[in-house]
């Protein structure tokens, strides 16, 4: 089968022990739901070899890609806490890595192509709604700034998935710049196979942190910029009011992007404890916990590196615990300069620090619109009439006054401040006519609405509305 992808794959030249072999299993038959064709581009894909029926049966599993060699890759994890000593790729098969316009690195991955060896007695495949969900939020994700996984193309199986009730089921095609977890490192470094984990760190190091090559304690580099590009991963999470809803260790890539949109959501209203996701019974992953369980997550990638980081394990471990602590700085500084700009700073100091606070306690105790408080704000500083509580009158008193020593201040702010999210309502809207109503026009609507989310012409939209009491949602489900 001939194919304008220009696959390259590093990862299948590991030892067999980091992955199985494994086929997309064939679907009955496949419709294109949406191909990403700006995606396509910039990864130097044919689009018309994408819309043919040799690029429809490629998404779909049908047929092989020229270059492609699949396999399912195994990991561990921490799961709500709880150690899993083997999970794996259950249902997505990595078809291979390839070579963007630019010569970077990506994987690209079917999921929802069929059954693994990692499957644990799954049926290997998914349901339409969650491929829509993952499109939509992954997508939306990217033009709002924040590393992510991507999507490139939906497509239908033709098959029923039997979950609560029978649904139509769906692939969609995953890139990332690489699936290599924490519970990568994690799987081997239990089975106290350190040569497993040696290869798998130089293999990350030359892949995603060159930088690193050629320093005198590499594996303790790689430590610290991995905890670096989390710390910006998380920060950009907070600032946009995303909730991921399943941070286990095995969701938690590597190369420092957003990965899995299982039960995730965005906040409406402003409570730090908001927790949407159905298997968070606790609320171990709420939104207020997201920092912390980063860098407990991080703490997982660093007791798998000990035995690489120095030869006498106290002095690893002293290093390890020294780079970790260095976490909640770093995710405060990413934060506050984030956090900044959202209401029109340059910079930030202690007195700022705490003018944002007293914003997120008033927000909070009014129940405010995370998005569309900021969206006000802006409004408020170009002279717009904007609607906040009496409550706020001297917050408001105090940022102007703060507000006349900058400059920019508004372009800064509309660079910054979305005026649409992918709202539950909106995406839950969007699957069921898409599931039981076979009508995707709404899915389509609201991806193209997400390309562009800071444009003011979204000013009137119903997209760029907070639900009513109605419409909100306050359960979201896996739905694998």
């Amino acid at each position: 089968m001939n194919s304008a992808i220009t696959f390259d794959n590093s990862y299948r030249l590991l030892p067999e022990k980091f992955y199985s072999a494994q086929l997309p299993t064939p679907v009955v038959s496949s419709d294109l739901i949406r191909l990403n064709e700006n995606l396509a581009t910039e990864l130097n894909i044919d689009l018309n070899w994408l819309r043919s029926d040799e690029g429809l049966a490629a998404l779909a599993g049908n047929a092989l890609p020229a270059g492609a060699d699949p396999i399912a890759t195994v990991y561990a994890g921490h799961q709500f806490g709880n150690w899993n000593p083997q999970l794996g790729d259950g249902r997505a098969v990595l078809l291979g890595e390839l070579l963007s316009a630019q010569g970077d690195r990506f994987d690209l991955q079917l999921k929802g192509s069929g059954p693994t060896p990692y499957s644990r007695g799954g049926d290997g495949r998914a349901p339409l709604g969650p491929v829509l969900r993952e499109y939509i939020v992954s997508e939306a994700m990217f033009a709002l700034g924040v590393p992510t996984s991507r999507s490139l193309a939906a497509v239908t199986s033709g098959e029923q998935v039997l979950r609560e009730e029978s649904l139509p089921g769906a692939i969609l095609t995953r890139v990332t710049k690489s699936h290599i977890r924490i519970g990568t490192f994690q799987y081997f470094a239990a089975q106290g196979d350190n040569e497993a984990v040696r290869i798998l760190a130089d293999h990350v190091i030359e892949r995603h942190y060159p930088e690193v090559v050629g320093q005198q304690h590499p594996y303790l580099g790689l430590l610290e910029a991995v905890l670096e590009r989390t710390a910006m991963l998380v920060s950009s999470w907070q600032q946009v009011g995303f909730i991921h809803g399943v941070m286990n260790t095995d969701n938690m890539l590597l190369s420092g992007e957003t990965i899995d949109y299982g039960p995730c959501a965005f906040m409406d209203a402003y409570h730090p404890e908001t927790v949407f996701s159905s298997i968070d019974t606790h609320g171990r992953y709420a939104y207020s916990n997201q920092p912390g369980i980063a860098q407990w997550n991080l703490a997982g990638l660093a007791q798998s590196l000990i035995p690489l980081i120095a030869e006498s394990e106290e002095v690893a471990v002293s290093e390890a615990k020294s780079c970790l602590e260095k976490f909640g700085e770093q995710y405060a500084q990413h934060y506050q300069f984030g956090m900044g700009q959202k209401i029109g700073l340059s910079s930030v100091d202690e007195q700022d620090k705490q003018l944002i606070q007293a914003l997120l306690v008033l927000m909070s105790e009014e129940a405010m619109d995370y998005t569309l408080t900021f969206v006000g704000l802006g409004e408020h500083l170009t002279g717009q009439e904007s609607q906040f509580p009496e409550s706020f009158a001297p917050w408001l008193s105090r940022w102007d006054k703060r507000l006349d020593v900058e400059v920019d201040s508004a372009a800064r702010m509309n660079g910054k401040n979305p005026r649409v999210i992918p709202r539950n309502h909106k995406i839950e809207e969007v699957i069921q006519a898409a599931t039981y109503e076979d009508d995707f026009q709404p899915f389509h609507e609201l991806v193209d609405i997400l390309r562009e989310p800071f444009a003011g012409s979204h000013v009137d939209s119903s997209y760029a509305l907070a639900p009513t009491e109605l419409q909100k949602v306050r359960r979201t489900f896996c739905g694998t």
